[in-house]
């Protein structure tokens, strides 16, 4: 028996065992290991879905660690407080955690770091969460990259450590601290009646993670370049939702796309730019953190969006009754599945910003409170990417026409029959699911009849042009 003191490894968007570095060092180190979560002002921010889809996330993760003879010590309130009281109580000599990039983490972390090394404590926080921290990628000037393509050139040939090795023990201490109970937490409350609905789609865990990710290299990657734009086929990783809690590292999965590169594979040379492209995001979380709540782009502020989430078509929008068939297929398959198709995405953004020129911040919010892969960086960027006011963004002329995108990424409607009920005389189980998921107040029914549009694909593309050229950038 060493010892050493206990080293407390504080989890948060990590709940993984292999590739650890916190959980790797604090074995090193010597001594007991004692693994702790917090619900502070962070967790309580999440939305409906995310907040349920942690739930499910931190069930596997407590299993995963009392099968190596170890456990997940939970407490809820302030990280400040709650982490120099278990130094306290437990005798920890050391606090290990891995970064997070959003600016209320980052200030959190650093006055923790802070308090406990004026306390004498090691307190250490380790990469993971991304590949290339912010603060190391820099034009040839010293200053960051605003646009992708460049940033991309700059990080594709650098070298990414391999994936760490799960530590084959974690020492236990003789005693544990005391622990709150998950299920009286209630993670996953305001999800409602939706949770069940949503469980059929959603497999949690770092063992199901590694599972998707051998099966898309093995059977998607080969393909991935042509088929990951199709909504009618599974063409995509699907890994956002896993990268999202850490149930598997960015390294691990950029490691299997060296790999199928190597094997010849056509599509991984894409995958790798799109591994890319969420770190492009956390890139830009960094060095611009007020595009999490504002216009990236300061000249769009005066841009005329409306921002009143009572409007009629925000609603209709928000219920997935647009009238726009892709729209609609898109908003459902979120909320039965907690997850949207990234073309899909696009599409909805487009129409809710551009043809219904509304807010992209009541569509970002929307999209925080629904989907299991929320994620601040890439929701943020994508948003205002599509909006036109972000980094790197797509002009604000280009508006994705949905009819045009659903012939072409739907060519036979697959995707929009598997979502819509409304006008099918034996609709799919997935498209009466969404009936079942929503709230009793909206009042739904697949027997109701399918609405007109709420603006026309033409008529928007000529309304957000109008207003566009009628601003002065």
């Amino acid at each position: 028996m060493s010892e050493q003191s206990p080293t407390l490894v504080w989890i948060r968007r990590d709940l993984r065992l292999s590739d650890h570095a916190a959980l790797c060092a604090a074995v090193e180190r010597g001594g007991p290991v004692i693994p702790v979560f917090v619900r502070d002002s962070t967790v309580e921010a999440l939305g409906a879905a995310p907040k349920w889809r942690l739930e499910q996330g931190l069930a596997v993760y407590m299993s995963a660690l009392e099968e190596k003879g170890s456990r997940l010590i939970l407490r809820a309130g302030p990280a400040r407080e709650v982490i120099p009281a278990l130094v306290r109580e437990t005798g920890a000599g050391a606090v290990y955690w891995q970064r997070a990039y959003d600016p209320a983490s980052v200030e959190r972390d650093a006055d923790i770091k802070s308090a406990l090394k004026e306390d004498g404590i090691d307190a250490r926080s380790f990469a993971g969460h991304v590949m290339f921290e912010p603060w190391t990628v820099e034009t040839k000037q010293g200053g960051y990259y605003k646009v992708y393509s460049p940033f991309w050139r700059a990080v594709k040939e650098r070298e990414v450590p391999a994936p760490l090795p799960e530590p084959s023990h974690l020492p236990a201490p003789a005693d544990w601290p005391e622990s709150e109970a998950l299920k009286d937490w209630q993670l996953g409350a305001a999800m409602n009646r939706g949770a069940e609905v949503l469980a059929k789609h959603v497999k949690p865990g770092e063992a199901a993670a590694q599972a998707r990710l051998g099966a898309f290299i093995r059977d998607g990657v080969g393909e991935y370049g042509e088929m990951r734009d199709r909504l009618d086929v599974d063409g995509t990783s699907r890994m956002s939702e896993y990268l999202s809690l850490g149930e598997i590292s960015p390294a691990r999965c950029w490691h299997a796309g060296l790999r199928a590169q190597a094997d010849g594979k056509a599509g991984a040379g894409k995958f790798l730019a799109e591994l890319a492209w969420r770190e492009f995001a956390y890139h830009l979380m960094w060095h611009t953190p007020h595009m999490l709540e504002d216009n990236w782009r300061e000249e769009w502020k005066a841009f005329p969006w409306k921002e009143d989430r009572r409007l009629k078509e925000v609603r209709a929008w928000e219920q997935a009754r647009t009238g726009m068939e892709v729209v609609d297929a898109a908003l459902r398959e979120m909320y039965v599945t907690g997850y949207m198709h990234n073309r899909a995405r696009m599409i909805v953004a487009s129409y809710l910003t551009k043809h219904m020129m509304v807010h992209w911040r009541i569509g970002m919010a929307w999209f925080d409170d629904c989907l299991v892969d929320w994620d601040p960086a890439s929701n943020a960027m994508g948003w205002q990417w599509v909006a036109g006011c972000g980094p790197d963004a797509a002009p604000y002329f280009r508006v994705f026409n949905p009819e045009t995108q659903a012939e072409k990424f739907d060519p036979k409607g697959a995707y929009r029959r598997r979502w819509i009920a409304e006008g099918q005389s034996q609709p799919p189980q997935d498209a009466l699911d969404y009936f079942e998921a929503v709230p009793r107040s909206w009042d739904l029914s697949p027997k109701d009849g399918y609405p007109k549009p709420v603006v026309s694909a033409a008529e928007g593309r000529q309304a957000a042009l109008t207003a566009y050229e009628e601003r002065d950038f």
